[in-house]
């Protein structure tokens, strides 16, 4: 995607809808609005469109990292992108061998596998308890996914939510105590239940462990062929084909620099809702929206590699997403600490190294990958080096294939993306309180007190992902209230 592909300017004075942000979930909201007979515009701040679905030389020419998100799951689940011709548009998911794994000490590791069945088989006494775990949610995994991508309403699938619910509720911590006893059942859970980006001891904190676990059996842990990039261009691609219309280097500071249309979705943040839209909105919501509380933001490392990284378990050379952080408790102990204000000396690592499963990101014969871990909002404390010893720990050798590397810390992160404030890529804590109610407690979570302003980023239902389902609740809002 280069700037010169799209338009610095509106065509039009008036549009029926303006979508602010070109996101997975902008994208998705100006989708449906156009799918529907909407005149759309989508207006990006950057020179390209896609949010966090960007690809860059970070390190070596002809070496193409994912500058944010690497593995979809969501993706590829979604309700609403399964629904759209997104190979017809030239993105191809390329699944590897396993989801995920998580390396162990002496060589062992915990091996999450695409069968239910199979998985449990590695986890000896905890094959029995697994399956039970796992089995039923898993075959509900279509509903979960219909019932969960989307604002808190009543369940279209009361019986499989119930069987969700009773498991999901509780903190990652106390379902891995409660369910299993092996070392290894414990840890696959946790690497899982970190992607919550709170404390696992935090109530709630099983759902993402579970809802992780089920995606990688019912969908797998794709990545985009060519780059997380392609998700961007497929859907761009079928924008451009329903007639719709994109700006870049369109940075939008005040509500009154935008084209007159009848409906504005921002895929923003909400302290930029706020600020954007002071003149349209009361003082005591815009208040409420400067009040909304973000986590921990992320430390991140890319390298150029000169070969594969050099796993002690081999399972994990068969993974696009390795989870790099030894057992429950030290994974636990990892997270808890950012939120108390720390940088662990061990921390938990998100690890992808998609060009396993997709050469064409390297030049022959090399790699990429990249880690990140969590740390304070706003921190900018090298995490570098502790992240490469981490990796080190469970890949001897692994320093010596690094050929060029390149970091960012959380404000090079807000600064590349305004949406992940302090560094937070998840668009704000997802803890219980905050999930369905953001940004702000509303029956619909998409509005505001303005009939013609709606928010659809990741700080509302279902929060972030990529799967584009907030901006397809918007639109589908939009619509409604517009009628």
């Amino acid at each position: 995607m280069n700037p010169e592909d799209f338009s610095n300017s509106p065509k039009h004075s008036s549009y029926d809808a303006v979508v602010v942000g070109s996101g997975p979930n902008g994208l998705a909201a100006a989708i449906f609005l156009a799918q529907n007979g909407a005149k759309v515009l989508v207006i990006e701040a950057k020179s390209t469109p896609g949010g966090g679905l960007r690809c860059a030389e970070f390190t070596l020419p002809g070496f193409t990292h994912d500058v944010c998100a690497a593995i979809h799951p969501m993706g590829i689940a979604s309700p609403f992108l399964k629904l759209l011709d997104l190979e017809g548009h030239g993105l191809f998911w390329t699944q590897p061998t396993f989801p995920v794994v998580q390396p162990l000490d002496d060589g062992r590791a915990v091996v999450h596998e695409r069968s239910v069945a199979a998985t449990a088989a590695r986890l000896g006494a905890d094959e029995r308890a697994y399956r039970n775990l796992f089995d039923r949610l898993t075959e509900d995994s279509a509903k979960l996914y219909a019932s969960l991508l989307g604002p808190l309403t009543l369940p279209r699938h009361p019986f499989a939510m119930l069987n969700f619910g009773r498991h999901a509720l509780k903190s990652a911590k106390q379902l891995a105590d409660q369910a299993f006893q092996t070392t290894e059942a414990k840890a696959l859970f946790s690497g899982h239940a970190a992607h919550s980006v709170q404390a696992l001891e935090s109530t709630a904190t099983a759902a993402v462990g579970l809802m992780l676990g089920v995606s990688a059996h019912s969908v797998g842990w794709p990545v985009a062929r060519g780059g997380t990039q392609s998700i961007a261009r497929a859907l761009i691609s079928i924008f451009r084909e329903l007639d719709g219309e994109i700006i870049c280097d369109a940075p939008i500071t005040s509500f009154n620099s935008l084209p007159t249309a009848n409906a504005y979705l921002f895929d923003t943040s909400p302290k930029a809702l706020a600020s954007i839209c002071q003149s349209q909105l009361p003082s005591r919501y815009r208040e409420k929206l400067k009040s909304y509380r973000y986590g921990p933001g992320v430390f991140k490392v890319d390298w150029a590699l000169s070969e594969s990284i050099p796993w002690t378990n081999e399972a994990a050379r068969d993974t696009a997403c390795v989870h790099v952080g030894g057992t429950f408790d030290e994974v636990a102990q990892a997270e808890r600490e950012c939120w108390e204000g720390h940088h662990s000396r061990h921390p938990f690592l998100i690890l992808a190294q998609p060009t396993v499963v997709d050469p064409t990101r390297a030049p022959e014969g090399r790699h990429t990958a990249w880690a990140y871990c969590h740390v304070p909002n706003g921190s900018t404390v090298d995490m570098q080096a502790r992240i490469e010893e981490q990796v080190e720990r469970f890949a001897p050798g692994f320093r010596d294939c690094i050929l060029e590397s390149h970091s960012t810390n959380t404000n090079e992160m807000e600064h590349y993306n305004a949406n992940y404030i302090g560094g937070d890529v998840v668009g704000g804590v997802q803890d219980l309180g905050q999930l369905y109610s953001r940004p702000v407690a509303r029956l619909n979570p998409y509005t505001t007190p303005a009939k013609n302003i709606f928010l659809c980023s990741a700080s509302t239902p279902p929060g972030a992902g990529v799967h584009g389902m907030c901006g397809y609740h918007a639109a589908k809002t939009a619509l409604k209230r517009l009628g």
